[in-house]
């Protein structure tokens, strides 16, 4: 499963494939990942800015409320407060 619920949060085990051509959520990745492509490179940081943006945007959280770890492995687990947008997307798998 790539996502667990851990009372009013819901943790993501990402996958994150940085220097794509266009920031998307691709699917499943192998036995529990949700595979995220991210424009950034991984340097500095600045693939982790972009993916903390566009959770934001995507889910409608606050940029505050993304917390990530493992932020130097592509392999990540991000926990975001549980609300209607990530109910539907959930529900869409």
């Amino acid at each position: 499963m790539f996502y667990s619920i851990d009372g009013d949060l819901v943790v993501f085990n990402l996958k994150i494939q940085p220097n794509s051509s266009q920031n998307k959520i691709s699917g499943i990745y192998g036995d529990g990942a949700l595979k995220i492509n991210i424009k950034a490179p991984a340097v500095e940081g600045a693939a982790n800015k972009e993916l903390i943006n566009f959770l934001h945007k995507t889910f409608k959280v606050p940029k505050r409320s993304v917390v990530i770890k493992g932020e130097n492995s592509k392999n990540k687990k991000v926990s975001l407060p549980m609300n209607e947008k990530i109910i539907e997307f959930l529900e869409s798998f």
